[in-house]
């Protein structure tokens, strides 16, 4: 049985005033049993979030690292070594701003993949398509190329420690949700990809999903039988609304 994930991103959001507003509102939060929460803050913001959660069993984790495990020469990175020092568990890789703004490749969010796993953070891997090519018909085809980049450079067993979010780029941060089925129809897909090379490592990762999630609609997208969770954008900005997600994973 897969244990349900639930996990808020929040992005470019935040000064140390509404953080830490936000953060103590988490804490005082009733976490059902059986379900993992996360929390993913700026980088700015890591060790504010941590020290506000202490004792908590919320895991805290980054938006991004650089694509080389250790400390180095490189100037405006954090590397994974240095959030996991720090207290992270978690890192996300290919989320689709960095995809689509900061223009990264299938390359490099390889290497920044397995870097987080050489120190021990788990990667969450973003995938997910946008509007055009889902009106092209190529979503399982977009999804399936970004999931081969893994397994061709890493192996299927890269994904005995990681987490697989699908967020359809046309359902980020617009009002748009893709419907339960729809969600569904994307992780069964990439959980029978996975299937093909290793059905044991199949079954046990768990599938997120992501895009425009709010307390009214996560009870229906998370009782699909391959949606383990959901990673979630604007409504983890608010602890009750949060809050409310978490319970439904919780059901």
């Amino acid at each position: 049985m897969r244990r349900p994930m639930v996990a808020g991103n929040w992005k470019m959001h935040g000064t140390c005033a509404s953080v830490a507003e936000l953060v103590q509102g988490l804490a005082k939060m009733a976490i059902p049993e059986g379900v993992d929460v996360a929390v993913f803050p700026t980088s700015l913001h890591i060790g504010l979030v941590l020290d506000h959660l202490k004792g908590r069993s919320i895991l805290v984790g980054a938006q991004n690292c650089a694509h080389e495990a250790g400390q180095g020469a490189l100037t405006g990175e954090v590397s994974p070594t240095q959030l996991q020092d720090a207290g992270c568990k978690l890192v996300l890789v290919g989320h689709s701003e960095r995809r689509q703004i900061m223009g990264e490749g299938n390359e490099v969010l390889n290497r920044k993949f397995a870097a987080a796993q050489v120190v021990g953070l788990t990667p969450i891997l973003c995938v997910g398509e946008t509007l055009e090519q889902r009106e092209a018909g190529k979503t399982l085809e977009v999804v399936g190329q970004q999931l081969d980049s893994i397994i061709e450079e890493l192996g299927i067993d890269a994904f005995v420690n990681a987490v697989i979010a699908y967020e359809p780029v046309w359902a980020i941060g617009t009002g748009l949700t893709a419907s339960p089925e729809q969600a569904q129809e994307v992780h069964a897909a990439i959980r029978a990809q996975l299937a093909k090379k290793n059905s044991e490592v199949a079954q046990g990762v768990r599938l997120l999903y992501g895009g425009s999630v709010k307390a009214a609609n996560a009870v229906e997208l998370f009782s699909m039988p391959d949606i383990d969770g959901g990673l979630i954008g604007g409504a983890s900005l608010n602890a009750d609304e949060f809050g409310a997600i978490i319970r439904a994973a919780g059901n």
